[in-house]
């Protein structure tokens, strides 16, 4: 029986999936066991999924372990040009079947999929430990979220499928419906490898488009999974297509493509960019405006205020920056410090940053675990350098060992606003403290980088609050909390200026960027 034909007859209200802290032995045992159950399926090849059909290629694409790079966590066929016009054609195909769904029926193959990920979030916990290198919490945050998603953007499938407010005209009867797009290019990053790739996936297909889902090639393992479970829920033939493949050979050829309709991303701002310019331009027998949703990185602030709590503050900020290595849009990588606090903040920074432990993320004690690959790692080493000749090295700044990824957390003082470690995304773990005058110097360096992403303020002033609310301008605000951690429903994501075109993940508004309205009047007799 499918999922469609056996649907879930009661709908609670949506609640967030509790993160696992593993201080239940249970779940400790529990993940124990998946970990240890991984290395069975270790290597294993994944075919390319195009209309339900396994392709193998000759070129493969392999995605090794961060923490022990000799070995291979899988490997995925890669798809050429050939393939993705193939997945495209196949999409294209789907939809006509696809979009007659009603959003009810849509959003039951979801609510599917996510008891299932339920059932199996150990091992999904276990392969983003092996495969991006998490930490037990950081992987179940992400496998939580992306049940979150599931679960949340069914509902809005079925709120949107409600009769929709329309002004009453005498005569006639109007109303306003949700109708797909089309075909859809998702483009999901490595970092969030489940709860991105799942929702901008579910978000898609709840809405009747279709999906080529090209993932990054550092997280093609638990994209081929999810593409697996989506089936066994019912999902139907070429729906979701899955060619992970090199971005150089056929990026350019998904984007432009005249019969794909939108392309969601999220991924680096250079990426992006490229990604809003190809797409701008018509191709032969285009006949719509292509749509982009970007997601593009930050360059996140925490202000701490003369009056703020400082235990709380290092906290905030120490988890901020180096949760998940730094490898996070969201991620502190500028504390901006009122400079009557400055020192102390500064003693007790380093003190706390001393404490955290960097290891393989098998073992739960370790906090941090290693940077995604050898070419973060060299990019993240040459930010180090630079930041050493900007400001002074108080915490950290080498490679912890040879075998894997490593960095040591890593807290540069005393940073310039301008600098080039205040201004680029780094993605690693490398924190700049910048010294501001008073509140206002602090607030005016928050805001000058050219994203808007995430940011945070630590202050007991309702008046500073009150002035953050106003002028710190970023997408997702938080005050006397970290700028890490959004919860799906309750801080919908998304960023300003070149963090992306604020698109609002996990909000109310996020699935009326995979639909348009459509107006129906009819005048009466």
């Amino acid at each position: 029986m499918t999922t469609a034909e056996k649907p879930r007859t009661e709908i609670s209200a949506f609640k967030n999936e509790i993160v696992k802290d593993f201080k239940d032995p249970a779940d400790v045992a529990a993940m124990e066991a998946a970990l240890a159950r991984l290395p069975q399926r270790l290597g294993a090849d994944y075919p390319l999924v195009i209309g339900g059909r396994r392709i193998e290629t000759g070129k493969r694409i392999r995605s090794l372990n961060p923490a022990n790079p000799k070995e291979v966590v899988g490997s995925v066929s890669s798809a050429s040009k050939a393939e993705a016009t193939q997945a495209i054609d196949a999409a294209a195909k789907a939809f006509e079947s696809w979009k007659h769904l009603s959003l009810p029926q849509r959003a039951q193959y979801l609510f599917r999929a996510a008891e299932l990920l339920r059932q199996r979030r150990f091992d999904y916990d276990a392969l983003l430990v092996y495969e991006v290198g998490k930490s037990w919490v950081e992987a179940d945050g992400d496998i939580a979220e992306s049940i979150d998603f599931l679960e949340f953007y069914a509902r809005e499938a079925l709120r949107y499928a409600q009769e929709q407010p329309v002004v009453p005209i005498a005569g006639e009867r109007n109303e306003l419906i949700y109708i797909p797009l089309g075909v859809g290019a998702v483009i999901p990053p490595w970092n969030f490898a489940g709860a991105i790739m799942m929702g901008m996936t579910a978000a898609a297909i709840v809405s009747g488009n279709t999906v080529v889902l090209k993932p990054s090639s550092d997280a093609a393992i638990i994209a081929a999974w999810f593409v697996d479970l989506l089936e066994e829920a019912g999902v139907p033939p070429g729906v979701v297509n899955f060619i992970p493949g090199s971005g150089s050979e056929i990026g350019d050829l998904i984007v432009m493509h005249p019969q794909v309709r939108f392309i969601s991303f999220t991924g680096s701002k250079e990426v992006g960019l490229r990604i809003n310019e190809l797409a701008a331009k018509p191709q032969a027998g285009q006949k719509w405006i292509k749509r982009v949703v970007a997601e593009m990185g930050g360059k996140d602030s925490i202000i701490v205020a003369s009056d703020a709590d400082l235990d709380a503050a290092v906290e905030g900020v120490t988890v901020s920056a180096f949760g998940f290595q730094g490898q996070k849009c969201s991620a502190c990588s500028r504390a901006i410090v009122e400079e009557s606090i400055y020192d102390e903040f500064l003693e007790r920074l380093k003190h706390r940053v001393d404490r955290i432990a960097v290891g393989d993320p098998r073992d739960r004690a370790n906090y941090m675990g290693p940077v995604v690959n050898e070419g973060a790692l060299r990019s993240i080493m040459s930010y180090i350098e630079k930041g050493q000749s900007e400001g002074r090295l108080i915490a950290g700044g080498k490679r912890v060992g040879t075998d894997g990824y490593y960095v040591e957390p890593t807290v540069i003082a005393d940073v310039a606003p301008d600098a080039t470690i205040a201004q680029e995304e780094i993605f690693g773990p490398v924190l700049a403290v910048i010294k501001a005058k008073d509140f206002d110097d602090a607030m005016a360096i928050a805001n000058n980088t050219e994203f808007g992403l995430t940011g945070s303020l630590y202050t007991s002033d309702e008046a500073k609050i009150e002035r953050a609310r106003e002028d710190f301008f970023v997408g997702n605000l938080y005050f006397n909390r970290k700028s890490t951690g959004a919860f799906v429903g309750a801080h919908p994501f998304g960023g300003f200026n070149m963090s992306g075109t604020d698109s609002k993940a996990g909000g109310r508004d996020y699935l009326l960027l995979f639909m348009q309205g459509k107006t129906i009047s009819r005048r009466l007799a």
